[in-house]
């Protein structure tokens, strides 16, 4: 029996940048070239979502703006899903709309109800340029779509409206974190 690597075990662990850091708000660029370079993105994505004790992390989170993410997240039945996907595509979402709490490890600490679909499909490729097909249900349609969301330059806050965007923003600004993104973001502006 052939033992697979845990991903991960051979990345380097990165800092997850943070909310206000331009590279996150920002669409990625596709990836063309796969290979070694690309696989070991892949090992620095899980070494770092594993070290800031995440489900998902996008490539962008690390200052990469590359459309790519990585997973390790259970769905509504405790089911594990692992992998990643590259230039992904939302193909599907569907099974209505659930509103449900949602963080992100560029917002540490932080988390608001936020709407999502309930069940989506998720095509792409892998790091060696096979096709892959991603279907999640519950928390893990939750992540898939979120993982996308940052491929695109979109967090979590960017979906809320209203009182509940007021108070997530309010909520930021009151962080060691977010005072200073702002302080830097006056002193470069």
């Amino acid at each position: 029996m052939q033992r697979r690597a845990i991903p991960g075990s051979s990345g380097r662990v990165h800092p997850v940048t943070l909310f206000g850091t331009a590279v996150l708000h920002r669409p990625c660029e596709e990836v063309t070239a796969f290979g070694a370079s690309l696989a070991g993105l892949v090992e620095d994505l899980f070494a770092s979502m594993y070290a800031a004790r995440g489900v998902g992390l996008a490539a962008n989170q690390i200052g990469t703006p590359l459309r790519v993410f990585v997973y390790d997240c259970p769905d509504d039945e405790d089911r594990r899903h692992v992998g990643h996907v590259v230039n992904p595509r939302l193909v599907r979402a569907e099974g209505g709309t659930v509103r449900g709490p949602e963080g992100c490890l560029s917002l540490p600490g932080l988390e608001a109800r936020t709407a999502r679909a309930d069940r989506v499909l998720v095509t792409g490729r892998r790091a060696d340029g096979s096709p892959v097909r991603v279907v999640g249900s519950g928390f893990f349609a939750r992540c898939l779509q979120h993982e996308c969301d940052h491929l695109e330059g979109t967090l979590y806050p960017d979906r809320l409206a209203g009182l509940r965007r007021r108070r997530l923003l309010r909520a930021v600004r009151r962080t060691d974190w977010g005072r200073e993104a702002s302080a830097t973001a006056r002193r470069t502006g």
